[in-house]
């Protein structure tokens, strides 16, 4: 089927003809020539001395030119008939602990310390790029919970937003349980078996308005999963000592990670260091695609380029016509059946009227 992606492009066809009304006339450069009998001649030809169009002949080529170019920005295509396209995958959201224990470099990545948040960043970063097929999306929460990117395919764009989260910009606290409802209130209009999320924290819910068991029971009741992920060295054998000498790994609530997973049909996950935090990435990948309603799209032709490359070549022909007026493409359109027929002399038309007005 033949359409325009852009019809409302044809509304500027009038737009020359208003440029002409409205724009003053160009100067030519010469001189101006005042005759006495200017006004007998506009009284002969009964009308006021204005500046006219062109003849239809003068103008065809450049409102030909000007309709083309009208067609290409109205961007002509052919559309296919309808091809469903198969979605399988699981809807998941990753939600990422932003508070400002998540700064404490108790972690390794390539014999570096590392802070806890750019550890999850590297890891989860890779775990959401290779997850083809699936939507995913991402939660970043502190003292509150935000939606940092939808539910969507573009898994790279995903990463990104993901690489520039920074500590505290969800505030100071943790509030697990908001982050689980806002998960929820996103996840529950899609198929029941491909809800999943994933939540990444270091603490103990100290912050929001709902208490995160709460929250795990009615996502378990919409049928969403949830994977817990507790991160953070063992405080015995981390040598980093945080804020007035304590280590925030204490801050962690493990039984309560562990209930809102199990609440769920989920699993709960200790992160002492990167390499059970690679593990745990490699055992999520695990998770089997579940088929979805398949959607439907229409593969587009477009076809602007033809109607380009006709004003080209026709603005092409228009420039040689005006550099070289006697060539044979020029002879051809001057002949003497197109040519207009001649006008009486004006000065024979100007006698007769001075002898009618002597009589």
């Amino acid at each position: 089927m033949f359409e325009f992606a852009w019809p409302l492009m044809f509304a500027l066809l009038p737009l020359p003809w208003l440029l002409r009304l409205v724009l003053p006339v160009a100067d030519s450069g010469e001189p101006a020539l005042k005759v006495s009998f200017l006004s007998d001649l506009e009284g002969l030809a009964r009308r006021r001395a204005r500046a006219n169009l062109p003849a239809w002949r003068q103008q065809a080529p450049f409102i030909l030119l000007w309709l083309l170019l009208l067609i290409a920005a109205a961007r002509p295509q052919w559309l296919g008939e309808p091809l469903p396209i198969a979605a399988s995958g699981r809807d998941l959201l990753v939600a990422v602990d932003v508070s400002g224990s998540m700064d404490f470099p108790d972690m390794r990545w390539q014999n570096e310390e590392v802070s806890r948040l750019v550890l999850v960043q590297h890891l989860l970063g890779d775990f959401l790029e290779r997850r083809e097929g699936d939507r995913v999306g991402l939660i970043l929460f502190g003292s509150q919970a935000y939606v940092q990117a939808p539910l969507t395919f573009d898994r790279r764009t995903v990463r990104v937003w993901l690489d520039e989260a920074r500590i505290g910009i969800a505030g100071k606290n943790t509030a697990i349980g908001d982050a689980i409802g806002l998960a929820l209130k996103r996840l529950r209009m899609r198929p029941a078996q491909s809800r999943v999320l994933i939540l990444v924290t270091d603490g103990a819910n100290n912050g929001g308005e709902i208490g995160p068991l709460t929250a795990a029971r009615l996502a378990a009741t919409e049928g969403v999963k949830i994977y817990t992920i507790g991160i953070g060295a063992v405080p015995e054998d981390s040598g980093t000592l945080g804020f007035l000498g304590i280590n925030p790994s204490l801050d962690l609530d493990e039984p309560s990670l562990q209930a809102i997973a199990d609440a769920t049909g989920g699993k709960y996950f200790r992160a002492r260091d990167s390499q059970e935090l690679q593990a745990i990435k490699d055992m999520l990948d695990t998770l089997e695609p579940v088929t979805q309603q398949p959607t439907q799209a229409r593969p587009a032709q477009a076809l602007y380029h033809w109607p380009l490359a006709v004003a080209l070549l026709l603005s092409m022909l228009l420039v040689v016509r005006e550099l070289w007026p006697d060539n044979p493409l020029q002879r051809l359109f001057t002949k003497d059946l197109f040519l207009q027929s001649q006008l009486p002399d004006w000065r024979r038309r100007l006698n007769r009227l001075r002898l009618r007005r002597r009589r």
